[in-house]
């Protein structure tokens, strides 16, 4: 799941890269926090090792990446980068993984 999280982010480092200089510490900043947040809290939650704990942070991951979501959308629709299939797909994968890990059944 860290792994996903990760190539995500790098994936969203990539993308935004071409974003105008107008938006550097606009909308480009907030979704690289917002990416970078999720296997940051991941790693952390598991590093605190208890189950509580761990479950915690990635309910925070999980709201990271919802934001990211959000922000990629906007994004598109202002036509500020490309649709890129792999990051949509990254997306959805680490959010079923995360909701997965916080909701076991």
């Amino acid at each position: 799941m860290w792994q996903k999280a990760y190539a995500l982010t790098k994936e969203i480092y990539q993308a935004t890269q071409v974003f105008p200089k107008d938006e550097i510490y606009g909308l480009r900043q907030q979704m690289r926090r917002s990416a970078v947040s999720i296997p940051s809290n991941i790693a952390e939650g598991y590093g605190r090792q208890s189950k509580k704990e761990y479950r915690n942070f990635l309910a925070i991951a999980y709201g990271s990446l919802c934001e990211l979501e959000t922000q990629y959308l906007l994004a598109l629709d202002m036509e500020l980068c490309s649709r890129n299939n792999f990051v949509k797909d990254l997306i959805k994968e680490v959010g079923r993984m995360l909701y997965r890990m916080i909701h076991p059944v």
